[in-house]
């Protein structure tokens, strides 16, 4: 089945445009989810919007948005006006400019879409716009109204679309200097940064997400397959120590080295290799 797409509308540089849809490129939709339920009947708990201070159920015509300009007091928007102040970024996204990835700060990434064209017509224009951004090396930025939001998007060449990740406002980034002022600083002894500089080396790999698994999320499918079996559910019992406190940090560096080290297993032998070869030729008669 084909993907849904989030949003359609118009790509457009300049005077070049296409038709687009935008799908999301992340989805949380595999996770385990519950529903709240009635503990005696077992049955599934329906929402009902309430009045706050009559009490009484409000009919799904009733129900509007408000906006508080007081204590307790909404200014009433209705469907129709919200309408009304439509922006071209509703139905288009323009490229604004084109700047160097390395100067978006990756707190202002939010949320990722994969970009295509929608017809055969426009995949000229989407692709003169797609190796344009490649081959410049850099990314466009453009706006687009995303649930009645208009967020500012990335635009960067990817595989053979384009990838267009939401990005958040200057005053939705908490700056740092509050969380790290009490943070003093330190000149380190040379062996105590070498030692760590090691560490890092003895882990050092590449990126590969499928070597990273959801730990709860499997215990928590473990356990809902354990009760519909009729099975006891045992408490997960946790092998590894709490970690102690480091008294002495270059002992605790020193110690890791030699943890890690134990870690990675041992290459095999001059005399283990030529064994293995020998029993090799032995049974293949060569």
């Amino acid at each position: 089945m084909a993907p849904r797409a989030y949003w359609k509308g118009y790509l457009k540089l300049s005077l070049v445009s296409c038709p687009i849809a935008l799908y999301p490129a992340a989805s949380s939709s595999e996770r385990v989810s519950f529903h709240r339920i009635n503990k005696k009947t077992g049955n599934r708990l329906k929402q009902q919007n309430v009045d706050s201070e009559s009490g009484d159920p409000v009919d799904k015509e009733d129900i509007g948005r408000g906006y508080e300009i007081a204590k307790g007091q909404y200014l009433q928007v209705e469907d129709q006006e919200l309408e009304k102040i439509q922006i071209e970024s509703t139905h288009t996204i323009e490229i604004d400019s084109f700047v160097p990835r390395a100067e978006i700060d990756d707190r202002y990434l939010d949320s990722p879409y994969y970009v295509a064209p929608t017809d055969q017509v426009g995949q000229e224009a989407f692709a003169v716009i797609r190796d344009a951004i490649r081959d410049r090396g850099m990314v466009g930025l453009g706006r687009v109204v995303l649930t009645r939001r208009e967020r500012v998007v990335m635009l960067e060449a990817f595989e053979k679309g384009l990838l267009a990740t939401a990005l958040r406002y200057a005053n939705e980034v908490r700056e740092a200097g509050a969380y790290f002022e009490e943070i003093p600083e330190l000149k380190l002894p040379k062996e105590m940064s070498e030692l760590a500089a090691h560490i890092i080396q003895t882990k050092a790999g590449h990126f590969d997400p499928k070597k990273f698994e959801d730990h709860y999320e499997n215990a928590l499918v473990e356990l809902l397959r354990k009760k519909q079996a009729g099975r006891a559910i045992e408490p997960v019992r946790d092998e590894a120590p709490p970690p102690r406190r480091v008294i002495n940090l270059m002992d605790a560096l020193r110690a890791s080295i030699g943890a890690e080290t134990q870690k990675k297993p041992a290459a095999p032998s001059a005399k283990v290799r030529a064994g293995a070869g020998t029993a090799t030729k032995r049974k293949t008669g060569r």
